[in-house]
């Protein structure tokens, strides 16, 4: 195209009260707004054209068409670049640009300009061009000399809503699949507990917290292994796919190494080595909670790393399990020392849970319902009539009420009742 043209004149646009730059060898920008009686939204243009003659012809087209525009007029790739990134309107673009043509200009377009329609200007010699462009991903090209007001209109308002159809159509596409990948990362974390020849039965909850698709990292898992039932509930701290996909490589492993017969007193040990080799940032940690309790006892084992305490529902009572607490998986590797115990009479149900429920708010903020909060409440609920199977539903109703509103964090609950079978 030819750049030595000086241009008309500045003329005074009366609708816009703006005028192209009297002077086209500037590095020059102009804005205008056409407003047409159409109830249309308006459609916010980047006109990418250096020929000054050429930039006035469609500004004049458009004055002409029932369209309400917003024109942003520049000469080359290098101004354009400043208004490329987050624009969501439609890039009008002619390939022989001054600094940038052909392919590799279109190419930058559309990938700085991810969000918008991109519409080339092509001149009689060059409809090849524009053929190709389109198969590269631009929405339509249009011929110089060839476009009437009503074309370039309806050209501009179905390559922005083709482009808004394309984005929803994508994002459909990564939702299904971030569904799906949920799905797998849901199997891994809630698995179907081993408990069929234990004393044990067991009633197990998740709910994501604010009512998200994905699961977080927290976990949990039963296992009855030669006379002794091992139960754990776990947190991963944060939340995403790192996070969900560590907690399902912990409770994968934890599983692998009960049922390969490793000794209690070293199943956890072996599992914080696995937790700080797997971790996606050094700063991952984990709580978690595990109890063990032997075929024919009352007596479980417990072993509590930054977790919230179980409580033990009987008789009405509602108890928190006494426990020294311990810091998390991954802050401060040590081997076992000393190990907790409390007493699961038959009849009795363990509530193993994670701490979304105890860090909702007690009513307003910044009180929590913490531990304390949890067993009054858990006792109301009880009250009512709830049973086991119902009461982590009830739970979580509830403390969404206490809250104001969905959880902040997700919840995981295991319910273990101590089968009375005599």
């Amino acid at each position: 195209m030819d750049t030595s043209n000086p241009g008309p004149e500045p003329v005074t646009m009366t609708d816009t009260e703006q005028a192209w730059p009297a002077d086209p060898g500037r590095a020059a920008e102009a804005v205008m707004e056409r407003r047409s009686p159409s109830t249309a939204e308006a459609v916010d243009v980047l006109l990418v054209e250096d020929d000054t003659q050429d930039a006035f012809l469609v500004e004049e087209l458009l004055a002409d068409a029932a369209l309400d525009t917003r024109i942003t007029w520049v000469r080359t790739l290098d101004e354009a670049r400043e208004h490329l990134v987050g624009f969501r309107g439609c890039v009008l673009l002619d390939l022989n640009l001054p600094d940038a043509r052909g392919m590799s200009l279109l190419r930058e377009v559309l990938t700085t300009a991810s969000a918008a329609a991109v519409v080339v200007l092509t001149g009689f010699n060059d409809e090849h061009e524009g053929i190709a462009a389109v198969a590269a991903g631009a929405q339509d090209y249009l011929v110089k000399g060839q476009v009437d007001g009503s074309l370039l209109a309806r050209s501009l308002r179905y390559s922005v809503e083709r482009q808004r159809a394309d984005e929803n159509a994508r994002q459909l596409r990564e939702a299904e699949l971030y569904a799906r990948e949920n799905m797998r990362l849901e199997r891994g974390l809630l698995p179907q507990v081993l408990l069929d020849s234990s004393p044990l039965s067991h009633r197990s909850f998740y709910r994501p917290g604010r009512k998200r698709a994905l699961v977080g990292g927290d976990f949990y898992d039963a296992v009855q292994k030669d006379g002794t039932t091992h139960v754990i509930v776990g947190d991963v701290s944060g939340h995403g796919p790192d996070e969900a996909a560590l907690g399902v490589s912990l409770r994968i492993a934890w599983r692998a190494l009960v049922m390969g017969g490793v000794a209690e007193a070293e199943v956890l040990p072996a599992l914080e080595e696995i937790l700080v080799s797997e971790r996606a940032q050094e700063e991952m940690y984990a709580t978690l909670c595990q109890t063990s309790l032997d075929t024919g006892s009352e007596d479980a084992r417990i072993r509590l790393f930054g977790h919230p305490p179980p409580l033990v529902l009987h008789g009405g009572a509602v108890e928190e399990v006494a426990v020294a607490p311990r810091p998390p998986l991954g802050v401060f590797p040590e081997h076992e020392t000393e190990i907790d115990g409390f007493r699961l009479p038959r009849g009795a149900t363990l509530m193993l849970y994670t701490d979304g429920l105890v860090d909702a708010y007690d009513g307003k903020p910044p009180g929590r319902l913490e531990v304390g909060g949890l067993r009054r409440m858990v006792g109301d609920v009880l009250e009512r009539g709830t049973s086991i199977v119902d009461l982590p539903e009830h739970l979580v109703d509830e403390a969404e009420r206490y809250n104001g509103g969905p959880l902040q964090d997700d919840v995981a609950m295991l319910l273990i009742t101590h089968e009375d079978r005599t």
